[in-house]
Parts: C-alpha cells; structure tokens; sequence
C-alpha cells in the first residue's frame, strides 16, 4: 500500500499474500491435484496405494478416505478438500474418493467459466442451484426396496475393488446378516445403530476364516486356569463393580496389638470375599464378565464352583455385551437375579492366533453382533476391516432408507442429462454454471472407464445416447467393458450416500471458488535448541 512514495507494511515481513486470479488459480490447482491424487482408485478395478510414513509403516488401500487421511497435505485448498472427504466418512462411511473427484472436477469446470469472465459468486450460486436441483432429481430416481437379496448387491458394489483376498459375495453375506440382527424398529422406523456391530480383527489364518458371530467377542481370557474352557446353556451376569475389598476414600490405619488378632483379621477378610463368590453362586450365574478388578481369592472360590470369569472388561464392551445377552449391568451382588441375568448358548475361551479370547456365542435376537477378521498378513486384515466398515454402513443406511440407485455411474449421467434441461429453464449466467455442474457429474462414468480401460470418450457418447433415449439404469459395466443395465447386473449405489457426496464435492467447491486473497504467515523458526517451540501462523505451501 502507498502513500505518496512511501510504502505502508500492513502485514509481518515475510508474509505471503496472493491476491485475485492468481489465488483462485493456485487453489484451483491444489483441489485438481488431490482429486488427481485419488482418482485412480475409483471402482471395482481401482488401483491400490502404497502409503509409507516417517517411521516405515506401510498402508496399502484404495480407500479414499485412508488414502487422505494418511497423506502429509500442506496446501490450506487441498486440507479442504481432505476434511470434506474425512466429514463424508463420518456421515455416511462411503462415498470419499467420489466427494474429492467431483470438488475437484467442479472447480475445474469452474476455471474455465472464470477464464470467460463470469463471477466466481455466479458461479456459486449456480452450482447451489444445480445441487438443489440434483437432489429433487435423485429422490425421483431412487428406487424402493429392502428385501436380502438387494441389500446384498448394495453391499458387494460397496466392497467390489477392495483388496480384500477374499470374495465381495462371502463378505457382503456378512454384513447383511450383521445389519438384520441389530435393525430395531422404533415408531415405526427401521433404525440400526452400526456401533452395534462390533468388528475384530487377528491376523494369521485365511481371508475366508472371517466369521460372523451371533454374539459378542472379549478380548480377555479367563481369569484363573481351572475356570472350565467352555460353559454351555450359559447364565451371564454383568458387573461394573470391583469384587475386591474396597480401599477406604481417606487414609486409614489398622493398629493391632495382639499377635493372634492378626489371623482373625484376615480370615474376615477372606470370608468377606468369598462371600462375594458364595452370592455368585447362589444366584445361578455360571459366567461372570467384571468391568473392574476381581480379587485371588474370589477368582480361586469362582474356579471352585465352576463358574467362568472375565475380568477389566472395557465399558463398550460391556453395553455391547448386554444387547446381546439381554443381561442388565449391575453394581451390587445382592440385584444378582433370574431378570438380570443375560443367556447365551456358548461361552468359550478360544487361542485366537497368540491371543486368547472369550467367545459369547448362540445369543438368542442378539442386539449386538460380532464380525471377526482373519487374513494372512496385517495388511490384508486392515483392508478387510476397511471395506467391511464401508459396507457395513451404507448397507445400515440402505435398510433405513428403503432407497437405492443405479451405479456405474448411472445416477450421474441421468443427472446431467436432467440438469442440462432444467438449465434453460434458468436462463441468466447461473444456466452456464449449471451446464457446468452437470458436465462436473461426467467425470464419475468418464473415471469409471478410464480405470477399467475403456475409451473414456466412446463410453460417455454411448451413455448419454441410452439415457436420452430413456434408459436411465445404464451405466458403465467394468466386467464387460461396455455400457449395461446397472440394475439387470445388480450393481447399485446408496441413495444417501450419493446425496451427501454432491452436498460436500459443492460446498467445498464454492467456498474455494470465493477465496481471492490467501495469506500465509511465514513459519517461526525453530528456537535455539531445537524442537519445542510453537509453530508458526498459517504456514506456506
């Protein structure tokens, strides 16, 4: 800033600033370039990523949001578009890779009308129009069912292209039947809470060991050697409560003066613990899971009487623990009762690879279930467990809504046949960031095709000649390299994912596209030293 010939420094030296066009540009470069980044990994034959980090830890997936998450991005844009894709996972557990692709396919479309001389605010407006529009769009287009059978393809089209070892078919059985058992109607609602499925994972053993258990898993073994292994027709109780003698909440003393009283204070002491064992007993209970510690002598009288005995076990755990078994967590021996006590066919303590587990198996309309990863190496398990997260999700979802719709890139060439139309209906300039918007939506199928090496061109002329003559189910079939019906092949995409998947890709888009000055705080050095110090402002990048 000048006044007269004298330079005004608003900011700090060392300061960058990029002003107008050229920090649109750079921003819009960012976002393209972490698009780029995860665009590979799109669809069934989506290529996988090796992710190293300081230390040499190794990631393999094509899971966009471990994919970001595991990157060191230091552009302020591309941190955006990672955070995006992170509040995607959280939603809705799907849909990342497609939230990064279409931001970024978005603000590129967006270059060129701004390179015409449109406003960036003009072109805001209109991509909110368009995604306003999109959704009354889907809400049409989405087909109603909920039966197994669809809920299955929905799961298999979740976990197709996941480097899993193992078949899509075998997992996705899996996660349906998870998802039917924890499903609970309230008010008239299907609602299924995913935290209820509880997966593990223990390397060593096949992908195809991955089992599915009507019950839950803790991860803790018995807690004395002579407790029986294996409990049948068993009667659980839960407790949150220490069976120990409790240390007093101010410092006490005991003094004792005569010798033969010392004996007679510790006989109280174990017949005040074996009383706790005796109450056990008495109630019926033949398991015991303690959330706190369980004394010696209470686990050598439990063990005496046959009675098996888990104790430390985590609070989750616990209410996982009680849907399943139907038991009630009680804090006092005395409440041990016939209706608080849980049942389960099963309970087992099993060498799970180095590890020994307690299985609480055969539950009876269990409301928590268990899904147990097995798989050669780590990474194996990892990516497992990745997909089966995925799946599990919009599966949930998919029961809850009722709704689903074409994949392979069905929805989106239906969308941008339909959002061209609607953009003559707009006219003004916002119709040119419509008109974009719907291209945008193309470089899902387009992406689609390039990653199963099909003519991306070709593939986008044949689609949108089947959806202008009326075939709104045809989409790009990866396995055959050519244009099919999505719904015939069963290949289907979650209704809500989609939705939230083009609310973010456009929030994000059009809250980079009204960035026109960035300013970034140069980093402090380090003080004398070494490490320790702050860090600086914004950092550059």
């Amino acid at each position: 800033m000048m006044s007269g010939q004298t330079p005004i420094l608003i900011l700090k030296e060392g300061t960058e600033r990029q002003q107008g066009k050229s920090a649109q540009k750079n921003n819009i470069e960012a976002a393209k370039a972490i698009a780029d980044a995860v665009r590979t990994t799109l669809g069934p034959k989506g290529m996988d990523k090796m992710l190293v980090d300081s230390i040499g830890d190794i990631i393999i997936s094509n899971d966009g949001a471990t994919i970001l998450k595991e990157m060191d991005v230091d552009h302020p844009t591309a941190k955006m578009i990672v955070e995006a894709s992170k509040s995607q996972d959280t939603a809705v557990g799907d849909g990342t890779t497609t939230v990064v692709v279409l931001a970024g396919e978005l603000l590129k479309q967006a270059e060129a009308l701004l390179d015409q001389g449109v406003h960036s605010t003009i072109i805001a407006d209109g991509y909110h129009l368009a995604a306003e529009e999109s959704k009354r769009i889907l809400a049409d287009v989405a087909l109603k069912a909920t039966d197994n059978a669809m809920l299955k393809k929905v799961a298999v089209t979740a976990l197709s292209g996941k480097n899993t070892g193992v078949s899509a078919e075998f997992l996705a059985d899996l996660v349906v039947n998870a998802i039917n058992a924890v499903s609970e109607n309230v008010n008239g609602k299907t609602v299924i809470d995913t935290v209820n499925v509880k997966v593990d994972k223990k390397s060593g053993g096949s992908a195809a060991d991955t089992t599915f258990i009507k019950g839950i898993i803790v991860d803790k073994e018995k807690v004395h050697s002579k407790m029986p292994s294996v409990v049948k027709n068993a009667k659980i109780a839960l407790i949150n409560s220490a069976l120990e003698i409790k240390k007093t909440e101010i410092d006490a003393k005991v003094q004792i003066t005569d010798p033969s009283k010392i004996q007679d204070f510790l006989d109280q002491e174990t017949d005040t613990l074996r009383e706790m064992a005796d109450k056990i007993k008495n109630s019926g209970a033949t398991v015991v899971l303690c959330q706190k510690g369980i004394d010696d002598t209470v686990q050598y009288y439990l063990a005496k009487y046959g009675i098996y005995a888990v104790r430390r076990v985590k609070q989750s755990d616990m209410e996982k623990l009680a849907k399943a078994t139907g038991a009630k967590m009680i804090t006092d021996l005395d409440d041990i009762t016939e209706e608080t006590m849980g049942k389960a066919e099963t309970v087992e303590e099993r060498k799970i690879g180095d590890d020994r587990m307690t299985f609480v198996t055969g539950c009876e309309n269990p409301k928590a279930v268990n899904i147990l990863i097995r798989g050669g190496t780590e990474h194996v398990v990892d990516e497992i467990d990745r997909a089966l997260n995925d799946a599990i999700r919009v599966v949930a979802i998919t029961k809850e809504d009722g709704k689903y719709l074409p994949g392979g890139g069905a929805t989106e060439a239906e969308l941008a046949m339909k959002l061209r139309n609607y953009s003559n209906s707009i006219g003004g300039r916002e119709q040119l960031s419509i008109e974009a918007f719907a291209k945008a939506l193309e470089i899902i199928p387009r992406t689609l095709a390039e990653n199963s090496g099909m003519d991306p061109i070709n593939t986008l002329i044949t689609l949108k000649s089947k959806h202008e003559k009326g075939d709104k189910n045809f989409g790009v079939d990866m396995e055959g390299n050519q244009i099919s019906d999505m719904i015939k092949l069963g290949v289907f995409d979650t209704y809500r994912v989609k939705t939230h998947a083009i609310e973010s890709a456009v929030e994000v888009a059009t809250m980079i596209l009204r960035i026109d000055d960035v300013i970034a705080s140069r980093k402090s050095a380090p003080p004398a030293g070494g490490a320790g110090g702050m860090p600086g402002g914004m950092g550059g990048y």
